[in-house]
């Protein structure tokens, strides 16, 4: 091949991969913002209690874990939405998206409900896990609190999906602004007693946060009934009621899904109740470091939202050629933030700390987890990419299963191993290694799944390009 050649052959390719490249972007900058905007709400709560007191601080870090466990499964579960609607859309049977929409909007409620029962029983564990009794206490009431809301939360999930898998993603990003601007300031006014209003501390945090995902539902359904981009696949043409059939595959394809982020988060979760035994400063510090961490991971998370969306639409279409490839060019994108968030967070760890509180030890501790955080960018990157990837071919159990081996197999094993140090254990470390001994042990977790779940999702692109070649006419 001639030097002019071999131009041209990098040129051709490098022509559809820039192609995808923008055209993920657009499909994922606004579920960026919005995501961001969603998540800023939990960063909110934590910042402005972490300026009030250490105990107000670790009553927000003590009932935020509990609540992040369950908002996350909850959206999990819901993201069956939006693989079912990307293969409808791909297929062209735009008829079929409605009824699935309504049943996506029953199952959120249901799954909602189920949430917030879940919320308001794990505050029994809380006189169970050696914290203070006044910050178990306050920690409690914050997650009765915020747990109103979930019910709004997993009926806004469906139509988030719904929007998303037609391509109509600037509506979510607006959305989530709103509520975010709503909940800082509702928050601030609450949570400081401004306006004459009482100072409620973390309590405060969980009304403004409960009223803004009900507004957000709110805003959600005005849109979708007034915007002309909905018509072809409009939901609310009719009244319909529960249909348990349509349900029950939606949980089927949903619940993997919700298990997967159940296990990923809840590793996070339970490690902040393990090390609330250490005292406030091990609770605050490793909850701002998670909490900074989530803030990250809602880039890669949402370049996997667009990259679901972009592979089940080229499946829908008989494509799965296509399919691969844009998967590949998705993980590509993702894992390279990967690394640029790495670095940013290895050399700002300190002012990242002094952002959220102004205690010196809680600063000291909070950077140095952040070091942690920094290294497992590459992995989690990877692992959200390739599950999302594989969930656009509606396979969902795989990546559920790997997840439930490296968190709870893995992960917290090795994590109370090194920060516990149980004596019966013949080697583990000298004296506990606190938090940081459980990031090491998230460090080898995400590694572990970031692998099995890069080669999961090579094996499924190439048996469906293979079944694809087989079902042609000969």
């Amino acid at each position: 091949m001639t030097a002019t050649n071999a131009t041209n052959a990098t040129s051709a390719t490098a022509t559809p991969v820039r192609t995808e490249i923008a055209t993920l972007w657009r499909l994922s900058w606004p579920v960026l913002v919005g995501q961001l905007a969603t998540v800023g709400m939990g960063v909110v709560d934590v910042a402005l209690t972490g300026h009030v007191s250490a105990d107000e601080l670790a009553a927000v870090s003590l009932g935020t874990a509990v609540w992040s466990i369950v908002l996350v499964t909850v959206m999990g579960t819901m993201m069956a939405i939006n693989t079912v609607v990307a293969h409808e859309i791909g297929a062209a049977r735009h008829d079929r998206v409605p009824h699935s929409v309504r049943q996506a909007m029953w199952k959120g409620l249901l799954v909602g409900l189920v949430g917030c029962l879940f919320a308001n029983l794990c505050t029994l564990l809380f006189d169970h896990i050696g914290m203070e009794a006044h910050v178990a206490d306050r920690a409690s009431l914050f997650l009765h609190v915020i747990s109103i809301g979930m019910p709004a939360f997993g009926v806004y999930r469906a139509l988030y999906g719904y929007t998303t898998s037609i391509n109509q993603t600037k509506p979510i990003m607006w959305i989530a602004i709103l509520g975010l601007v709503f909940n800082t300031v509702v928050a601030w006014v609450l949570v400081y007693g401004k306006f004459g209003f009482p100072q409620l501390g973390a309590v405060g945090c969980a009304i403004s946060t409960a009223s803004a995902l009900w507004l957000m539902l709110g805003a959600m359904l005005w849109w979708v009934t007034r915007s002309p981009a909905y018509r072809l696949t409009y939901p609310f043409d009719r009244y319909e009621g529960p249909d348990a059939r349509e349900i029950g595959a939606q949980l089927r394809l949903g619940l993997p899904i919700g298990v997967t982020y159940f296990a990923e988060v809840s590793a996070f979760g339970l490690i902040s109740l393990l090390v609330a035994r250490y005292g406030v400063v091990q609770v605050s510090s490793h909850q701002i470091a998670l909490n900074f961490a989530s803030l990250v991971f809602m880039v890669p998370l949402s370049f996997a939202i667009g990259m679901l969306t972009r592979v089940g639409q080229a499946m829908g279409e008989g494509d799965p050629v296509r399919a691969r490839f844009v998967g590949w060019v998705g993980v590509g994108v993702s894992v390279s933030f990967g690394v640029v968030a790495a670095l940013g967070i290895a050399l700002f760890r300190w002012e990242i700390a002094a952002m959220y509180t102004s205690d010196p030890a809680v600063q000291q501790v909070t950077a140095n987890l952040l070091l942690f955080a920094a290294l497992f960018q590459l992995s989690d990157s990877t692992q959200v990419a390739t599950a999302s990837a594989i969930r656009g071919y509606q396979v969902t159990r795989p990546p559920m299963v790997i997840q439930l081996l490296s968190f709870w197999g893995l992960s917290l094993p090795l994590g109370c191993i090194l920060g516990l140090a149980p004596a019966w254990f013949p080697w583990a470390p000298a004296a506990p290694m606190e938090a940081t001994g459980f990031w090491i042990g998230l460090v080898v977790a995400l590694t572990v799944a970031a692998v099995l779940l890069t080669w999961q999702f090579e094996k499924l692109a190439r048996q469906r390009i293979r079944d694809g070649a087989m079902a042609q006419p000969r």
